[in-house]
């Protein structure tokens, strides 16, 4: 019979990684979203009935119960970027990783797959970082075998990191930057998913640090970035207290709005967050120790950003027929 995973969190980009994998390996998917509906997209990876989204909210006990209910192994993915309304970094990527983690230990299942982050820390200034900390720490507590896995910034289809600055980029000649010297060492969303099917499947456990082959700053993934758009910008780095009031007015919409409005641009957490490089630490377990190859950038970026250029996929055929001219 085939082994059932809950995927909390499986409809997101690095969840819906996981969930096809899974399928390829023969399991059974369990799709934990909030919105079921909206997660629909999942059911083709599989054959019929292999994967299904369910409802769950991962701040209620019993949903979360119900999502794991007879399954072999459990991933959590649940993350937010900005807090809004009850979504509190405290509420789900502390609290809400603790709370999978407990339900799987009282219910017997003995493998989980934890995603965070690189730069969680209990002693951070970021609430995001603090929150990420004390989630490991809550499914440690309760899953002491589990694995955590703490990729940086993602890329691939649909991420939000090169897809926002690519868009941003047609907007004018200007493309500004918080923290552009900052490093960062962008890992492929789908090797992270491999990652994570290795610790479902009990071929390893404990904590790795996810990183790609490439270490840059944030100016220099702009500069390739902006390569592969086929745009010329001019980058403008964003000083930190300029930021800081740009973050701390856009929250102040959001908590004028009572919520109604998501600061989705800039947060004054951000800001903390682009102040650190975020790169994998020296001596942590990585891809290496998993027997990963991780795929470069420049293999991967032009098969999604290309329609930011600036005649999409028409823009090498232009090329073309003006060097023909010539």
């Amino acid at each position: 019979m085939p082994k059932l995973v809950t995927i909390y969190g499986g409809s997101g980009f690095v969840g819906r990684h996981i969930a096809r994998r899974m399928a390829q390996e023969g399991w059974l998917v369990r799709v934990a979203v909030r919105r079921p509906n909206e997660a629909m997209f999942v059911r083709p990876y599989g054959a019929v009935g292999q994967v299904e989204p369910v409802l769950c909210n991962i701040r209620d006990d019993a949903s979360v119960a119900a999502a794991m209910a007879g399954a072999d192994a459990v991933v959590n993915c649940v993350g937010v970027l900005g807090e809004h309304r009850k979504n509190t970094f405290e509420a789900v990527q502390a609290e809400g990783a603790g709370r999978v983690a407990r339900l799987a230990a009282e219910a017997g299942i003995e493998t989980m797959v934890h995603v965070s982050a690189i730069g969680a820390d209990a002693e951070s200034d970021s609430g995001y970082a603090r929150s990420k900390a004390e989630g490991e720490a809550n499914v440690l507590a309760h899953m002491p075998n589990a694995m955590i896995l703490r990729p940086s910034v993602l890329f691939g289809p649909d991420d939000s990191f090169f897809n926002r600055f690519a868009s941003m980029s047609r907007l004018g000649p200007i493309l500004p930057l918080v923290g552009a010297e900052t490093k960062f060492q962008p890992v492929y969303v789908d090797d992270v998913a491999k990652a994570a099917v290795m610790g479902i499947k009990g071929e390893a456990t404990g904590l790795y640090e996810l990183g790609g082959p490439d270490v840059e700053t944030l100016r220099d993934l702009m500069k390739e970035m902006l390569e592969v758009v086929h745009r010329r910008r001019l980058i403008l780095n964003v000083p930190f207290w300029i930021a800081r009031l740009m973050g701390f007015g856009f929250d102040m919409v959001q908590a004028v709005l009572m919520g109604l409005i998501e600061n989705k641009i800039l947060t004054r957490d951000q800001v903390k967050l682009l102040r650190k490089d975020n790169v994998v630490s020296q001596g942590a377990k990585g891809f290496v120790d998993l027997g990963i190859a991780p795929v470069n950038m420049g293999a991967i970026l032009p098969d999604y950003l290309w329609r930011f250029r600036p005649s999409g996929q028409y823009d090498a055929i232009k090329d073309s027929a003006r060097n023909l001219r010539a």
